[in-house]
């Protein structure tokens, strides 16, 4: 069951949109091999924002992602590709309906 999320906002630089875009959709493989994630999407907004939002059971199982290998490339690669630092919202979900 989904009790908390994560969403983070993503401006990308000029000029650096597919980049973003091929990251986000490369850290899918990574964040399947995390028990604790739940969900996880990656998203664009417009044409230079992006967002991550992802569902854990609990803080632990989203502090576990976010000292994991999404967020270490992300954080990587942050001064390159990003106009400002990600915005990271920890969210409490009231309400979920996910596949079972």
């Amino acid at each position: 069951m989904v009790k908390t999320a994560l969403f983070v906002r993503l401006e990308a630089k000029p000029g650096k949109e597919q980049e973003v875009e091929a990251l986000l959709m490369g850290g899918l493989p990574r964040v399947e091999a995390e028990p604790a994630t739940i969900s996880w999407f990656g998203l664009r907004l417009g044409p230079s924002t992006f967002g991550i939002f992802d569902g854990f059971p609990d803080d632990a199982g989203r502090d576990a992602h976010l000292a994991g290998k999404v967020a270490g490339a992300l954080m990587a690669k942050a001064a390159d590709l990003f106009a400002k630092p990600p915005e990271n919202m920890k969210i409490n979900v009231l309400a979920a309906k996910l596949p079972a």
